[in-house]
């Protein structure tokens, strides 16, 4: 069984209060200089007040303390018929006489009450005090027996009185303490919010690079890490744009030569090597395209998002499949209308459905609508892919075929592009063996409008 000092109970506490702790970093900052604040003002209140408190209690006793001995004095003087009726006129709020009797009680307990009635018998000597006692009510009162000068008793009862408080001071505080909780939240926003925006701004520069600029005011720091941002995103955007440029030249350049060489294979005397010297040929010429296409994505896509009817697109895709042949099902429905790129998605799910009729011979396209975003996955009976290369395959020219044959691996770039094309939409494409067999490639888009549209 796990004690309060076993491993498990402190990993158990730890949980609990990583669980109960902020995990913004705005919150956190503001809890800490709240609390820290409320801690040192109420701090601050406790010591004042017991400051006050112990200075009006000296200032306190020692006024009792005269106007008792005073009192006590003059009932000595007055003749025995004559002190009772000035019992009234000496009596006190916090204290009493009363002629006669003996003081009953314990002997004082606590440290206030001890000091208290030092104090008050030290003030009444030289008169003889007999008894000093502790009583319950009211608390911590005292009764001290007091033996006069004719022999007669006079049993003082005082209590010590609380210094009230103002009603005014807990609103004081209360508002100090507002106002500190406002200033430390607008002191943190101040400096959170840059944060807060900076990584809004990374979370939106996508595959486009066209995320909107950082305004670069404010203090120093921030206006700085704008810049910085700012001019980041623009050479970035400047190499993808020059990448970009360079393939779509090589690729215009190599459709010459190609053209060439095709033209020249018709020369070719021998059948055999004309087909297979024309098969390279038309594998090159793939190759580049495809290429050309992937750098594209990368570049980002530049087709604007549209409200578009995901049903009838995915049933036209199906029926051109059938028209060439390939057998293609479609199940469930998407039910509703999305935001989303048409011609984008349509390459996706191509790339998809043309990867899974590669390898599978039951090929199945389902549709799955949630409450915020539209679930489509191809579904083939294929041999699927190794468990530690599930992540590989989305990387461009990357084939789990060890034999490299285009004719059955493809260029390895047809996943690549439906990745991207995913990651500019706002999409994620997730792939997983099926435990009956096959591989299942999930595109799983957001139904409701993105801040990057």
């Amino acid at each position: 069984m796990a004690t309060a000092s076993s491993p498990a109970a402190r990993s158990g506490t730890g949980a609990l209060l990583r669980r109960l702790v902020p995990r913004t970093l705005f919150a956190r900052v503001t809890l800490v200089i709240v609390v820290g604040l409320a801690i040192a003002q109420l701090l601050t209140f406790a010591a004042i007040r017991y400051e006050r408190d112990t200075a009006m209690r000296e200032l306190m006793i020692a006024g009792i303390e005269r106007d008792i001995a005073s009192s006590v004095a003059v009932l000595d003087r007055l003749p025995a018929a004559e002190r009772p009726g000035w019992l009234q006129r000496l009596e006190r709020r916090n204290y009493h006489f009363v002629l006669g009797g003996r003081a009953e009680g314990v002997d004082p307990r606590s440290r206030q009450s001890q000091q208290f009635a030092k104090t008050l018998v030290d003030a009444m000597r030289p008169f003889e005090i007999v008894k000093v006692a502790q009583v319950s009510q009211p608390p911590e009162g005292l009764q001290i027996q007091v033996r006069l000068s004719d022999g007669a008793s006079v049993v003082v009862h005082a209590m010590r009185v609380g210094m009230p408080m103002s009603p005014w001071v807990p609103w004081v505080l209360a508002l100090q303490l507002l106002v500190l909780a406002a200033c430390a939240w607008f002191a943190v926003r101040l400096v959170t919010r840059p944060l807060a925006d900076l990584a809004a701004a990374a979370d939106h520069l996508g595959p486009d690079l066209q995320a909107q600029k950082l305004d670069e005011e404010g203090p120093t720091e921030v206006a700085h890490a704008a810049r910085a941002f700012n001019a980041m995103q623009q050479r970035i955007g400047g190499y993808m744009s020059e990448r970009v440029k360079i393939l779509a030249a090589i690729s215009h350049d190599l459709q010459t030569p190609i053209t060439r060489m095709r033209l020249r294979t018709d020369l070719m005397d021998d059948a055999h090597d004309r087909v297979k010297f024309r098969q390279d040929l038309d594998e090159m010429n793939s190759l580049v395209r495809e290429g050309v296409t992937y750098a594209r994505t990368l570049h980002g896509a530049t087709e604007p998002p549209l409200r578009m009817d995901a049903d009838a697109l995915l049933e036209s895709m199906v029926a051109d499949y059938e028209d060439a042949g390939q057998r293609v099902r479609l199940e469930g429905r998407a039910g509703a209308p999305i935001v989303g790129r048409p011609n984008a998605l349509r390459r996706i799910v191509m790339n998809l459905v043309d990867n899974a009729l590669g390898f599978g011979s039951d090929v199945r396209l389902r549709v799955q609508a949630g409450n915020d975003e539209l679930v489509i996955a191809v579904v083939d009976n294929g041999p699927g892919i190794p468990p530690d290369e599930l992540d590989a395959v989305l990387k461009p020219f990357y084939r789990v075929e060890s034999s490299r044959n285009r004719s059955t691996g493809g260029t390895g770039l047809g996943l690549a592009i439906a990745h991207q094309l995913a990651m500019a939409m706002g999409a994620v494409l997730e792939l997983r063996n099926r435990p009956e067999g096959g591989l299942e490639a999930r595109l799983i888009l957001p139904t409701r409008p993105l801040a990057s549209y």
